[in-house]
């Protein structure tokens, strides 16, 4: 693949690394769940602006992201972004869209790593907010894992308005075990199971990131009222023939796995009694 992004990446850790250790403490856990080698999605909630540059500077491998168009616009960031490895997406759909995520899916096709916010913009109440199915397509269309990841601290850092982060303060990174979409392959067209999928991926950052979950999108201005969920519960995910026989709490099920539930099923509020 013929990289069009990130040619200075090299370049920008060599700088970043060192004043990040310097300006804060950032906590990693779960770094053997990162693949060492092939392609794989980083799949982490999204508080604020810096969360970009605080997964990168955790990783061990090279990670090229998405990020909106709208930065195409300005000139402090239409050439260094791409420069850094960002891939402009317009959020407004289309064909401009597609040809973003067909960007995306070169990168991993190439066995890098790729990092997608599945809530598609920053939580501006702090919530961890429904997903969008587009990391569950990209996933089916490249065969590759989703590693979910909880970032704690970076809103706290740098919140959605602030121009400058603060310093010395402490930010975690945590990374949760890949979750493997080649199950699904023969219903890869199917909206049920992209959305699947997507809420397996929101359950498990979930419980990484300790946010409570609202079944609503994130928006620029968000004033959901929705009911956050109950904290997040550990459970197992036992697929039909997979040889994993772990129940979910509480029982329940769904009619395609009698006697489980899905993930889905404990991200949604309980209802009211």
């Amino acid at each position: 693949m013929a990289r069009e992004v990130g040619q200075l990446y090299p370049v920008a850790r060599a700088v970043m690394d060192p004043i990040f250790k310097f300006l804060w403490r950032i906590e990693v856990e779960g770094l053997d769940h990162v693949p060492p080698t092939g392609g794989a999605i980083m799949a982490p909630n999204h508080l604020s602006v810096i969360d970009h540059f605080v997964l990168a500077a955790s990783l061990p491998r090279r990670i090229t992201y998405v990020g909106k168009a709208e930065y195409m616009d300005s000139w402090k960031t239409k050439y260094l972004f791409p420069a850094l490895g960002m891939i402009p997406i317009d959020r407004s759909g289309g064909s401009a869209s597609q040809g973003a995520l067909d960007a995306a899916a070169g990168v991993l096709e190439a066995g890098e790593l790729f990092g997608i916010y599945p809530e598609g913009t920053r939580s501006r109440d702090g919530l961890l907010h429904k997903g969008h199915t587009g990391v569950a397509r990209l996933a089916l269309r490249t065969r590759c894992p989703i590693v979910p990841v909880g970032l704690q601290g970076t809103l706290e850092v740098q919140p959605p308005d602030a121009s400058v982060p603060r310093p010395f303060r402490m930010m975690r990174v945590r990374l949760g075990r890949p979750i493997d979409v080649t199950r699904y392959l023969d219903r890869a067209d199917d909206r049920l199971v992209l959305r699947q999928i997507t809420d397996e991926v929101m359950f498990e950052i979930r419980a990484l990131s300790g946010q409570a979950y609202v079944d609503t999108y994130a928006s620029k201005t968000d004033t959901s009222e929705a009911l956050p969920a109950e904290p997040g519960r550990i459970a197992e995910l036992s697929v039909e023939g997979s040889g994993d026989s772990g129940a979910w709490p509480g029982g329940g099920g769904s009619p395609a796995n009698p006697g489980r539930r899905s993930s889905s099923d404990l991200l949604r509020p309980a209802p009211a009694t």
